[in-house]
């Protein structure tokens, strides 16, 4: 007995309305015991990585996750690792200013501004 495709196409549709009932009921037991869980060991939502600090392998994460939605994320200001006494300051990326070039032209060295 050959099946028609009509017949096969209602069949997915039995079948991914079981599976969608599967599924709710199975959700329901796992976020039951995640609950109890937290209860248990008085779990936060930072220790859960959904507040507060992120760690850097997060951080990174999420950014590779807006860049695939297209939306660009805001960089966070670059750490300060040099500075001059009139309070310019350089991250050490991208093209140095110009305070520092005309600095180290006339023989300092970075060392010099270092923070």
């Amino acid at each position: 007995m050959t099946k028609t495709y009509a017949q096969i196409v209602k069949q997915i549709e039995v079948l991914k309305q079981d599976a969608e009932k599967i599924r709710r009921k199975e959700i329901e037991g796992v976020v039951g015991r995640i609950r109890e869980a937290i209860a248990v060991y008085k779990l936060t939502a930072e220790d859960l990585g959904f507040g507060g600090k992120k760690t850097k392998a997060a951080g990174k994460t999420a950014v590779k996750t807006l860049r695939r939605r297209g939306i660009k994320a805001d960089k966070a200001p670059a750490v300060v690792k040099f500075r001059n006494e009139t309070g310019g300051t350089w991250g050490g990326r991208g093209k140095r200013p110009q305070w520092l070039r005309d600095a180290l032209a006339g023989g300092k060295t970075l060392a010099d501004f270092a923070v």
